[in-house]
C-alpha cells in the first residue's frame, strides 16, 4: 500500500524536517506484520513528495486470522489486505512518523505548527460509495478527489466498458499543518476500510478522543466516524460520543468504556476496580487466584506484576477474549519458569469444572450481570460450593448511582449484555443469602467517587470462609 504526501511550500525539501526523515536517504523500519519504507521520489526547493510504502507479510495476516477465510479456501492468504490503505498503514503511520504526527519539530519548530499546502494521496482504497470520502474529509478542509479503479479480474469478453472494483484512488488537497494531515489519516483510514486488524478495548476510545478529539466533536459525521472507528461495537462508540458531548478532554489513562459511566478524574474507574481488588486479595492473604470471567485480561495482567501472587489462572467462556488476554499478557513469550505462574484457560461458571478448586481466592469483576437471573443459582454452587476457595470478591454495577450519567435513559443499563443491574440494597441481599448458604461471611463496600445519596459507581463484596 502506498501513500503519498507532496507540498510547494518554498522551501519544499522542508518537509523532510517535519517528517524526521531526510530527503536523501531511504528509510526502512521493521514492523510486526511487514516493512514500512519511506523515500522522496522528488525533493526541491518548489516541490517535494515523501512516500510511504507498506508491505504486508501476507502470512501474518492468515495467522492471525484477519483475512477472509471462509470466503475460499485460499482467502486468508489471497485478499485485499496487503494493497489497501486500512489500520495497518494507520499504524505504520504512528510508528513511523509519531513525532510527526505529534506536532514535534526541533529544526522546524515554527513551521511544524503553520498551515502549508499539502496533497495526500492514497492509492487503493476500499470505498463502495465514492460519496463517503468526501463525507469524511470535505468538513476537515479538504478538496477531495476520488477515481474508481477499474477491475480486469471482473471483466466480461466483449464487455463494453470496464468491470469496476470496490476501490479507489483518493487524492485529498489542503492548507493544514503535517501534524493534522498525518492525524486525519490516521483516524479515517480505517474508517474508509470500515476495519481494524487488532482487537478493540477500551483504550480505543482514548486513543480516538486523544488523535481527534479537537475536531471530531464539531465533525458532522462523528457517530459514523466513531462506530466505524471501533469496528460498530455500540458501548465504545456511545462511551466516545457523550464524552465528545460533554466536551471532556480526552484522559491519558484508559475510560471504563464498556460500562458508560462517568470520566472519573485522577484514575478511571476500571484503574480503580483493578487496585480494590488487588488491594482485597492482599487483605485475605491470598497467594493463588483465578480470574472468573477474565475477559481481555487486565486484572491478570495487574497480578502478573505482584510477586505476592504465585499463581494466576484466568478463565473465560469466549475464546476471541482468551486469544486477545494471550496477546495482552504475551503468554506466547513468557519465560519458561513463569508459564506455570500465568495461565489462562477456557470454561463455563455454570458448569462443575475441578480446575477450579485449590485456589486461596476467586473474583468476579464485572461477570454476575452478565448472567442471567434464572442461572445466578448454578454460578453460585460452581464457585461458592463446588470451587470453594478460601475467598471471593464479587464487583457489579450500582444500579442507584445510574441517576448520575446523564448518558443513560431512565431504566436503561450501562451495558447492552447486562441481564440486570443491582441496587445497593439488592446487592446487599444477595450478598448475605449467598454467606449463609456456603458457608462464608460477606463484607460490602463501593469503588469509585461516591455521590452521598447514590453510594459509588461499583460495588464489591469480600466473601471470606
Amino acid at each position: 500500500m502506498l501513500l503519498t504526501i507532496s507540498t510547494t511550500h518554498r522551501p519544499a525539501d522542508d518537509l523532510g524536517y517535519l517528517l524526521h526523515k531526510h530527503p536523501q536517504r531511504v528509510h526502512e523500519f521493521a514492523l510486526p506484520y511487514g516493512t514500512a519504507h519511506v523515500f522522496y521520489p522528488e525533493a526541491t526547493e518548489d516541490r517535494c513528495t515523501a512516500a510511504l510504502l507498506l508491505e504486508i507479510d501476507p502470512l501474518h495476516i492468515a495467522r492471525r486470522g484477519f483475512g477472509v477465510a471462509d470466503a475460499a479456501p485460499l482467502g486468508a492468504y489471497v485478499n485485499d489486505r496487503p494493497y489497501v490503505a486500512s489500520s495497518y498503514l494507520s499504524v505504520a503511520l504512528a510508528k513511523v512518523v509519531g513525532s510527526a504526527m505529534g506536532g514535534r519539530s526541533k529544526e522546524r519548530p515554527e513551521l511544524a505548527g503553520t498551515p502549508i499546502p499539502l496533497i495526500a494521496t492514497l492509492e487503493v482504497v476500499p470505498s463502495r460509495d465514492a460519496g463517503v470520502p468526501r463525507r469524511l474529509f470535505e468538513p476537515l478542509g479538504y478538496r477531495v478527489e476520488t477515481s474508481r479503479l477499474a477491475n480486469d479480474l471482473l471483466d466480461s469478453p466483449g464487455a463494453a466498458e470496464p468491470a469496476l472494483s470496490p476501490y479507489v484512488t483518493l487524492r485529498l488537497e489542503g492548507t493544514v499543518t503535517v501534524a493534522e494531515l498525518l492525524t486525519h489519516l490516521y483516524v479515517l483510514m480505517p474508517v474508509l476500510d470500515d476495519a481494524k486488524h487488532y482487537f478493540i478495548g477500551d483504550d480505543e476510545v482514548e486513543k480516538l478522543l486523544s488523535r481527534a478529539g479537537t475536531w471530531l466533536s464539531s465533525h458532522p459525521e462523528r457517530e459514523f466516524i466513531a462506530t466505524r472507528y471501533l469496528k460498530h461495537q455500540r458501548w465504545f462508540a456511545d462511551a466516545a460520543l457523550a464524552r465528545l458531548s460533554e466536551g471532556a478532554p480526552p484522559l491519558e489513562e484508559e475510560v471504563d468504556a464498556p460500562d458508560v459511566e462517568p470520566a472519573v478524574p485522577a484514575t478511571p474507574l476500571n484503574q480503580q476496580r483493578i487496585d480494590a481488588i488487588v488491594a482485597a486479595l492482599h487483605g485475605v492473604g491470598a497467594h493463588t487466584v483465578i480470574d472468573l470471567g477474565c475477559g481481555e485480561g487486565r486484572l491478570l495482567g495487574a497480578l502478573y506484576e505482584d510477586r505476592d501472587f504465585t499463581r494466576i489462572v484466568g478463565m473465560d467462556v469466549s475464546p476471541w477474549s482468551l486469544r486477545a488476554a494471550g496477546r495482552r499478557l504475551h503468554l506466547d513469550n513468557l519465560p519458561e519458569r513463569q508459564r506455570d505462574r500465568l495461565q489462562v484457560m477456557q470454561g463455563s461458571l455454570l458448569y462443575r469444572d475441578a480446575r477450579l478448586s485449590g485456589f486461596d481466592a476467586g473474583v468476579l469483576s464485572e461477570v454476575i450481570e452478565h448472567i442471567e437471573p434464572d442461572q445466578l443459582p448454578r454460578l453460585e454452587r460452581v464457585v461458592f460450593g463446588e470451587a470453594h476457595p478460601n475467598a471471593v470478591i464479587v464487583t457489579t454495577p450500582n444500579r442507584d448511582f445510574n441517576a448520575r450519567i446523564p448518558a443513560l435513559a431512565a431504566d436503561e443499563r450501562r451495558h447492552r449484555d447486562h441481564r440486570f443491574e443491582w441496587s445497593r440494597a439488592e446487592f446487599g441481599d444477595w450478598a448475605t443469602s449467598v454467606a449463609e448458604r456456603f458457608g462464608y461471611s460477606a463484607e460490602v463496600g463501593g469503588i469509585g467517587e461516591a455521590d452521598p445519596a447514590l453510594g459509588s459507581p461499583t460495588q464489591v463484596a469480600v466473601f471470606r470462609a
